[in-house]
């Protein structure tokens, strides 16, 4: 409730509440301080876990599977793209004002054409791929959970500014995924 009204004051008075409320933070943490050192932490760096996991590189393999053939046809029409773009360079002075016209239109037509579907096919690699590492986050989420639970973690991060090694738990992960854990 804290929160939701600090919106609504001015800034000043926010502020004010902000400082608050992180004091009554602090304070708890005091208090329980002593159970705080007992505290089971670890952290998991998902980067590596989308990179080095086997469920992760067989999402990245399909999905190139799915989009080689697009891939290619893009690339073939880059091709053709530059090649019209050379001849009409190197006709251009031989060519009538009407043909060099028309092949500046053709050219033209041919690169917004690729601009589109190179645009389209950008935009449906990423939204495969989001998909695809939403399903590989919500398997390495699944097996987090189960391996705090075996191992009495009481607090497990994903993001962090520095990590120890002897907190990070993400090898355990990728290994628990590897063996097919769900």
């Amino acid at each position: 409730m804290l929160l939701s009204s600090a919106s609504t004051l001015a800034p000043s008075a926010a502020k004010a509440s902000v400082r608050v409320l992180a004091g009554v933070v602090l304070a708890g943490a005091a208090v329980s301080g002593a159970h705080a050192q007992n505290a089971k932490i670890g952290f998991v760096n998902t980067d590596r876990i989308f990179r080095d996991a086997a469920p992760a590189k067989a999402a990245q393999a399909k999905i190139e599977g799915d989009f080689k053939k697009r891939d290619a046809e893009l690339q073939d029409i880059a091709a053709r793209l530059r090649t019209s773009s050379e001849r009409l360079d190197k006709d251009s002075a031989v060519l009538s004002e009407t043909d060099r016209v028309r092949r500046q239109r053709e050219l033209s037509d041919l690169d917004k054409d690729f601009q589109r579907k190179r645009r389209e096919f950008q935009e449906d690699l990423n939204q495969r791929r989001n998909e695809e590492l939403a399903t590989v986050l919500d398997r390495a989420n699944r097996v987090i959970k189960q391996i705090a639970e075996q191992e009495g973690y009481d607090l497990v991060l994903q993001e962090a500014v520095v990590v120890s090694p002897r907190v990070d738990i993400t090898e355990k992960v990728i290994n628990a995924l590897n063996n097919g854990a769900k």
